[in-house]
């Protein structure tokens, strides 16, 4: 019963001074990264769910590296459902955890060919029913492979930035998805996904920000508020980011 009224406590109308805050922080994000955008290589539906799946956990530049092999071999759904699992493995060994992603793809493939009739859904209950998609990933095909809005995709970047922001106190991606959309109007849900991963890669990285170089530092609660890493004996910082 707790748990039920604490999740209707966060069906309230956002506070109109921070919807005003928030139309500010995307706008400077906009003139900030005009080409923010989707940076995973696809040319269908298909290959934007095998590449989402491959890339949690890694960085889009290596999925981009590995899935033109990938896709060359086993081009539609259908064939890589019929693969050899150890085949798939190995074209994939870079994207890290690759056992478990390998199983994911093909799995996700056999789902498409015998539920789907061969062919990605674009709704999110049925993307959902497919192995290795949960609502990330679903947002993520169902704007870039549709053009059908839903949500927002929240990956780490996303996560991190709606908590530096203010945006949400919520740890779960979904209840951070949430508090966004209750925040942001619906025309500024896709683009809101990629100006924060720019941002997020370009200067709010973890685990230290560069907030003196952050267009929206005066409208962030948590801006300067980071400990700077202690300089090693050679001058050189002690903490690194490996955000990409």
């Amino acid at each position: 019963m707790a748990a039920k009224k604490s999740e209707a406590s966060r069906v309230t109308d956002p506070d109109p001074s921070e919807v005003s805050r928030a139309r500010e922080v995307i706008e400077r994000l906009r003139k900030q990264y005009p080409n923010a955008k989707i940076a995973l290589n696809f040319r269908n539906a298909y290959e934007l769910l095998v590449a989402t799946i491959l890339s949690a956990q890694s960085t889009d530049r290596k999925i981009n590296e590995i899935t033109p092999t990938l896709f060359e071999k086993y081009p539609d759904p259908r064939a890589l459902a019929e693969a050899p699992l150890h085949d798939v493995e190995q074209l994939v060994r870079q994207a890290g955890f690759f056992r478990v992603k390998a199983r994911y793809i093909t799995a996700a493939a056999k789902t498409i060919v015998e539920r789907f009739g061969g062919r990605v859904p674009d709704t999110m209950e049925e993307l959902m029913e497919l192995p290795g998609v949960a609502r990330k990933t679903a947002n993520i095909i169902l704007a870039n492979a549709f053009g059908k809005v839903e949500g927002i995709a929240v990956d780490t970047h996303v996560q991190r930035l709606a908590r530096r922001l203010g945006f949400s106190r919520a740890n779960n991606p979904d209840a951070i998805e949430q508090d966004l959309m209750r925040l942001f109007p619906r025309e500024d849900w896709y683009s809101l996904n990629y100006l924060l991963i720019e941002h997020g890669r370009a200067v709010c990285k973890a685990p230290v920000p560069k907030c003196d170089a952050c267009v929206v530092a005066d409208l962030c609660p948590s801006a300067f508020s980071f400990a700077r890493p202690k300089a090693t004996r050679g001058g050189s910082r002690s903490t690194s980011s490996s955000d990409a």
